[in-house]
């Protein structure tokens, strides 16, 4: 297996929308848009690319100065367990280091804490969460 890690890739709007409903369990017919937001809103982000295929993702966003944030780690469940999202990580570890920032920040459900503290390196920390008024997602959407 021949995984090419690219950065700041012409996004596939379908592509990327595909892979991220099936890591994230979503629905795979709706399409997101992908390259108007990373164009946007991203510091960077990363494709994991197995023969052409985008079989992982993740972004990196900033405030412009020292502090990035890791988003949307995404690899295809028929490609886990074989180092594609500890691979992913790095790579926007490097480039939010190249860009200047001083501070990668991630928040994680529960059973990802090994993978974030001991595959990738984060240390864990306390953070606080708002979820914003008239923002809440229908359940299972």
């Amino acid at each position: 297996m021949s995984i090419e890690m690219v950065s700041r890739f012409p996004v596939d709007d379908v592509a990327l929308s595909v892979l991220h409903a099936r890591a994230f369990g979503g629905a795979v017919g709706q399409v997101t848009p992908w390259a108007e937001r990373l164009e946007r809103h991203a510091l960077t982000w990363v494709g994991a690319f197995d023969a052409g295929r985008l079989v992982g993702f993740v972004q990196v966003c900033w405030d412009g100065g020292a502090h990035a944030f890791l988003l949307d780690t995404a690899v295809d469940p028929e490609w886990q367990h074989r180092g594609i999202g500890a691979g992913l990580v790095r790579a926007a570890v490097d480039d939010a280091a190249a860009a200047g920032c001083e501070w990668l920040h991630v928040d994680y459900e529960a059973h990802l804490e090994p993978f974030y503290l001991d595959r990738c390196g984060f240390r864990p920390t306390s953070a606080g969460l708002l979820q914003l008024p008239g923002r809440q997602r229908a359940e299972g959407a």
